[in-house]
């Protein structure tokens, strides 16, 4: 294989990245229940984006100075490129998943939570009350996502009509281009879960991927 061919194949690979999923519960930590927060996660991830993902997963209790020790780790050893939690962003006395999140930050990024939260304010009132934040430690994204399931898909995705309109665009839209400013891979998405956006002079030439 010659010099261009092996360039020309690593060029149509795409990036592999690698992905911290932490699910915070005191509960599903204890074995009280079952955890469904990381297979939510890992399942949504793997359906959106092309790359080849390796994740990091972990359930941990609702700790604040264990957070952010789980949250440094996945990120200043583990070498995660993008950081998402689950669980414990309530006003419960318990909940401490935003502040151990801004105790590990570089920069805050408020949009996320901003839009988190109006997703959610279309099925119940009570998205006031959520606090989920978003940062950046590094060259890592750190996202805060709500504790279900079907909330994270929503919030992720955004919302769509009977006829697959795009009606709300979820936060991860936004997710590659934050990723490529802060010097990280470049993340491919499927666009029939979830289209990434980038200003055209940040695209790169669209090919076939599988």
């Amino acid at each position: 294989m010659t010099t261009m061919q092996t360039n020309d194949l690593a060029e149509s690979v795409p990036e592999p990245v690698r992905i911290g999923i932490v699910s915070i519960s005191d509960r599903a930590s204890s074995g009280v229940y079952e955890d469904k927060g990381l297979p939510a996660l890992q399942a949504w991830l793997s359906s959106a984006l092309h790359n080849p993902l390796q994740f990091e997963a972990r359930l941990i209790p609702d700790e604040r100075p264990l957070i952010a020790q789980t949250l440094i780790e996945l990120v200043d050893r583990a070498g995660c490129d993008l950081v998402l939690t689950t669980g414990g962003t309530g006003p419960a006395l318990r909940d401490v998943t935003p502040e151990a999140t801004l105790d590990v930050a570089d920069k805050e990024m408020p949009g996320f939570g901003e839009q988190m939260r109006q997703i959610s304010l279309r099925f119940v009132p009570t998205a006031i009350l959520s606090r989920q934040v978003a940062v950046i430690r590094g060259k890592t994204l750190i996202i805060n996502l709500p504790g279900q399931p079907k909330a994270i898909a929503e919030t992720l995705a955004g919302l769509k009509d009977a006829e697959g309109k795009q009606l709300v665009d979820g936060i991860f839209a936004a997710v590659p281009y934050c990723i490529d400013l802060i010097g990280g891979p470049y993340l491919e998405t499927r666009d029939e879960v979830v289209k990434g956006f980038r200003p055209k002079s940040s695209q790169r030439p669209p090919r076939s991927v599988v």
